[in-house]
């Protein structure tokens, strides 16, 4: 097969979908690798690294494409990259499709077959693909709300750890997945006062018996969450419900009740966001203020750290990669339920329920989508 990696064109992302690692596996079983030239720069992965692994330099985006029988990418298409998909084409990457009606309406229109990273699961219940990016986001979230904490960012000027004689910051995590456990410990870690809310009581006695006292938990009903809200100086939103739209858990009227200067990471904003102010940012621009309460919405927040996010992203997906380009896609996905799971899209139909249902339009079922 024809495996193609253009560069990232979304602002400030420099990671980059396949690695020379990957590359060089794709190759020794017998594909074609086309990488756009600089795609791994961002990342530390010169082209050099790339024509050692044995693929092939692409001087532009639009060759790349034309080339390519599947695409793999980081990030969701950017409209330009939109325009230049096929119906005979697998794109693999993520899309976050549920919160964006236009991505959603422009890859149907494409007739490409779209299998999303965050959706594909694995035996344990778990989102392999989606995890890596997670733990990421997970352990960058305290650090980026420590500095949107820092008053001349806006914030409260409140320092997470606090110091002796002076109390640590309060943070409120939402959500007790791998984001929110990864945010728990780098801010209790930090010294801050670090509670975890889920609606789990499985996952609750999980964070219970493996952290003890290393942080707090609590169920997540709407009382106990404003509750906790209100008394927070840092509050990350870490909530995810698979390719479906984030709920939102703190409403615009709530953001009175919270403290001025207050700080809201909101690591659930690709797919749409936790909170109801929300709205994405970029690494250039990441914080805004609604009624006196500082947002974080940066949507790549793993882009920040590049080389580490793009090394964990490429073990995870090369295995999948391989499969899809050995077997083609209709034949991995029916060997495999899993990579099946991550079947968004396919010759004009959505084929993921949750995205169906965020969007108001028709689903047709995955398995019946091998056969279309």
């Amino acid at each position: 097969m024809k495996i193609g990696c253009p560069r990232e064109i979304k602002p400030q992302e420099f990671r980059v979908g396949i690695t020379p690692n990957a590359a060089h596996e794709a190759v020794a079983h017998g594909h074609v690798v086309y990488i756009e030239t600089n795609a791994g720069t961002g990342s530390g992965f010169p082209d050099a690294d790339y024509v050692a692994a044995g693929a092939k330099i692409i001087a532009t985006a639009e060759e790349v494409f034309a080339l390519s029988e599947m695409i793999v990418k980081v990030k969701e298409p950017q409209a330009v990259e939109r325009k230049r998909l096929r119906k005979d084409q697998i794109l693999f990457t993520y899309l976050h499709l549920a919160p964006d009606p236009t991505q959603t309406a422009e890859l149907l229109a494409s007739g490409v077959t779209g299998i999303a990273y965050e959706t594909v699961t694995d035996d344990r219940g778990g989102l392999p693909l989606l995890a890596p990016m997670s733990e990421v986001a997970g352990k960058l979230a305290p650090q980026v709300g420590a500095w949107t904490l820092q008053k001349a960012n806006g914030g409260r000027g409140i320092l997470l750890g606090g110091v002796p004689g002076v109390a640590p910051a309060r943070v409120l995590v939402l959500g007790g997945g791998v984001v929110g456990t990864h945010a728990a410990k780098v801010a209790a870690g930090m010294g801050a006062d670090v509670t975890v809310l889920d609606r789990s009581i499985p996952r609750l006695r999980y964070l219970d018996d493996v952290f003890g006292n290393t942080f707090k938990n609590g169920y997540a009903d709407a009382a106990t969450t404003i509750d906790l809200a209100r008394q927070a100086d840092l509050i990350i939103g870490a909530v995810l419900i698979p390719g479906a739209a984030a709920p939102k858990l703190i409403t615009k009227a709530q953001l009175k009740l919270l403290k001025p200067g207050a700080a809201l990471v909101d690591v659930a904003i690709d797919q749409g966001g936790c909170f109801e102010t929300s709205h994405a940012t970029t690494h250039e621009h990441p914080v805004y203020e609604v009624d006196g309460v500082m947002h974080y919405c940066v949507a790549n927040m793993p882009g920040a750290v590049a080389r580490t996010s793009t090394l964990a992203l490429g073990i995870a997906t090369m295995p999948f990669m391989l499969a899809l380009a050995d077997k083609g896609w209709r034949k991995a996905c029916a060997d495999d339920k899993h990579l099946l799971a991550g079947l968004n899209v396919h010759a004009g139909h959505v084929t993921y329920a949750a995205v169906g249902k965020a969007l108001g339009l028709p689903v047709m079922d995955a398995t019946a989508a091998l056969k279309a």
